[in-house]
Order: structure tokens, then C-alpha cells, then sequence
């Protein structure tokens, strides 16, 4: 399988999206092709444009007739539904259309059924989310991903009138996304945008370790000097792809705390997703005695931790910073010592175990159950994985 990771730093909508897929190399007449199955009254063209002298492809629907009406949750789901895809593709566009119906429904407090689309659920809308239901089918992506996502400032004219930027139904879909605003006094995350990269993208992180075989670049409708408004996406296969190779760094130093409220916390720590957490005895200025704690965590761990060693500590303030790590890959496997079962976790480089560690919890609770010493049962689980090897 393939994944997808978008680099959203200079804009997200649906156009975009669909742009920077087709830019991959999917034939657009088979595109056109399969978006004709919705029966939209429409005319999709696709080229190629510029944004601040940089090349993107651009898809513009342009719908024929009388702009298409405000649509509920039952119209899109008919459409939809009755279209000749495959039920991979429904179910996709479905799930990100339900997205921007939720939120929607929460914004204007109403319930999910009389909730109505105005520019998101117009012909080209569902073009949009339709289209990259289709493309992520035909690009074989099992996994997408994207980087935190510039969602630009200042103001936005809807059918609902001027909101400011992020609008409301938005800033409702990326809730528990990391967003900021940088470089651009406009909008440069759509609703549409949003509810594909938030039902779709596994995780947002910022520029990981990955091997891509291609880029595609889908342009949006601003040309902001300057700026160029084109997404990225990049393109490989899922194994050329570690999202989480870059880890981070925590560090405090600590020199009124309880060595007991310290000793705690490690255990807090690592519940709260730290990989590694540990702490290093120091002297700080005035020959003061002191602890230095370090953890280490992935991005999307960070804040909770961060926040709890403000809460659980006597810290008042922290260090953080980003590190490469490579690993081991490792997997477990069961022996039997005494009659009881130890695990023991296996490493391995390129497929091919270079470690083996009997857990030591398990070998101290055989050794207290049957009253041995626990060398001899961590030397008895290692001689009964050799035997399986």
C-alpha cells in the first residue's frame, strides 16, 4: 500500500486536494469519467496554473444552470449512495461528509438531520470529497498523513456572513488538530479541506523521516504574492514512511522537589505516553543539589506531558527540543520457566534477532512463587528461547 502525506503550510481546500491527487498521475479523462456517475449538471476542467511562479494543477468545477441548492444529510447520502462506486469509495466520502455535518450541527445548534450545506455541500463540494474518495481508491493510499496546518487570519465572506477566520465550522472540524496562522491575512483552510484531512490523516505531524516517489501539487483559487497557495502531497510506499523516527526531548531541573513526588511521577509519565523517562543526579549554581528529569516523547504527546510535570512537580519551567531516533524493531515471545510463562522481548535489525531480554517483571514473580533466585530463573528463560530458536 501507498500513503499519502500532505504538506499543508500554504493552504488546504478541496480543490487543492483533489489537484495535488490527479497531480500524482491518475488519467483526468478517467477522472471525469467516474465523477459524470454522480449526475451532477457540471464541467470539470483541469490544468496547469502558477501561484508566486510556482507550478500546481488546478481543478475547477464549473456547475451549469441555477447554483445547486442548500442540501441536508439524507440528499448528499442519496447521491452518494446511488452513484456507481465501489463501497471502499462511499463509505469514504460519506464518513467526511458526516464530518462536515457534525460539525456544522454543533455550530449553528441544531440537530444532525435538519443541519443543511450551503457552499459545502454545492456540486463542486461534492466533486471535492467524492473525487478524493475515488483518487485515494485508484492511488492505492492505505495511509494518510499531514502536517499541522496553517489556517491563515483576518476575515471570510459565507452565506452566513463575514466570520472571522478560522470559521466556525473549521475551527469545529480541527479540534484536536495542531493548527497555527502564519504569512497570510486571509483563509487558507476551507471546511471541505478540513473535514477530508480530519476523517482521513492518521496523524499530523510536522515534516517527518519518510522515501517518496513522487510529489503532486494541487493549486487553490489565491495567487498571494509571496505565498504560493499549493499543497504538496507526497507520495510512497507505507514502509518508506516513520512518523515516528523524530521524537523529542523533555527536560527539567528540579532542586526542591520530594525525591518520593519525583519518583511517582516517572510512573505518570510513562502512562502518559512518554517512551523513556528518567532521572540524573546534578549540582546546579550555589553547589545546590538538584534532579535533572528527562523524557522523551513523540509531538503528539508532548503538551499532556509538558502540562503534567507543571501539575505534578515543582517545576516551573521545562526545556524541549527535537532528536532523531532509530529503534530496534521488537516483538515478544512467550517461553515457560518453572511452569510459569516469561516473556522475552526480541530485537531485531533487518528482520534478523540481534537481542534477546527476558522480561524481568515476569522472571521476578517466578522466582518469588517458587522461591529461587531470580538469576537463575532470567538464565533459565534465555537457555528455554534458545532451545526455541
Amino acid at each position: 500500500m501507498k500513503y499519502i502525506y500532505f504538506d499543508g503550510k500554504s493552504g488546504l481546500s478541496g480543490d487543492m486536494i483533489l489537484g495535488a491527487l490527479l497531480d500524482l498521475g491518475i488519467s483526468r479523462a478517467k477522472f471525469r469519467t467516474a465523477m459524470a456517475k454522480l449526475g451532477l449538471p457540471i464541467r470539470i476542467d483541469i490544468g496547469d496554473t502558477e501561484r508566486s511562479h510556482f507550478r500546481g494543477l488546478k481543478v475547477d468545477v464549473h456547475i451549469r444552470g441555477k447554483a445547486s441548492p442548500a442540501r441536508h444529510w439524507k440528499d448528499i447520502a442519496a447521491l452518494i449512495k446511488q452513484a456507481d462506486f465501489n463501497a471502499a469509495v462511499k463509505d469514504r466520502a460519506l464518513a467526511i461528509f458526516r464530518t462536515l455535518f457534525e460539525a456544522e450541527s454543533k455550530v449553528h445548534g441544531c440537530s444532525f438531520d435538519k443541519t443543511h450545506l450551503h457552499e459545502a455541500g454545492a456540486d463542486d463540494a461534492l466533486i471535492d470529497v467524492v473525487g478524493c474518495a475515488w483518487l485515494a481508491e485508484e492511488l492505492g493510499i492505505g495511509a494518510f498523513y499531514a502536517s499541522p496546518l496553517n489556517v491563515g487570519e483576518g476575515w471570510v465572506k459565507t452565506s452566513h456572513g463575514v466570520l472571522p477566520v478560522p470559521p466556525p465550522a473549521v475551527a469545529e472540524i480541527l479540534k484536536g488538530v495542531p493548527v497555527y496562522s502564519a504569512h497570510a491575512r486571509e483563509e487558507l483552510v476551507t471546511p471541505t479541506g478540513a473535514a477530508i484531512v480530519k476523517t482521513l490523516v492518521a496523524k499530523f505531524i510536522p515534516f517527518p523521516e519518510l522515501v517518496y516517489d513522487r510529489i503532486g501539487y494541487g493549486a487553490g483559487s489565491r495567487d498571494t504574492p509571496g505565498l504560493p497557495n499549493i499543497l504538496r502531497a507526497f507520495y510512497g510506499e507505507e514502509s518508506g514512511f516513520a512518523p515516528d523516527k523524530q521524537v523529542h526531548v523533555v527536560e527539567a531541573t528540579i532542586d526542591d522537589a520530594n525525591p518520593q513526588v519525583l519518583a511517582a511521577f516517572l510512573e505518570t509519565a510513562l502512562e502518559l505516553g512518554a517512551i523513556d523517562v528518567y532521572l540524573t543526579p546534578i549540582v546546579m549554581k550555589k553547589n545546590r543539589l538538584a534532579t535533572k528529569m528527562t523524557l522523551l516523547a513523540g509531538r503528539d504527546k508532548l503538551d499532556a506531558l509538558i502540562a503534567a510535570v507543571f501539575r505534578e512537580t515543582s517545576s516551573i519551567g521545562v526545556r524541549y527540543f527535537p532528536v532523531e531516533r532509530r529503534a530496534l524493531d521488537r516483538t515478544v515471545t512467550k517461553v515457560r520457566v518453572l511452569g510459569e510463562p516469561v516473556g522475552i522481548k526480541v530485537a531485531s535489525l533487518g528482520g534478523e534477532p540481534v537481542n534477546a531480554q527476558p522480561e524481568f517483571s515476569d522472571c521476578l514473580a517466578a522466582a518469588r512463587k517458587h522461591k529461587v533466585p531470580v538469576k537463575d530463573v532470567l538464565r533459565l528463560a534465555l537457555a528455554a528461547y534458545g532451545r526455541q530458536e
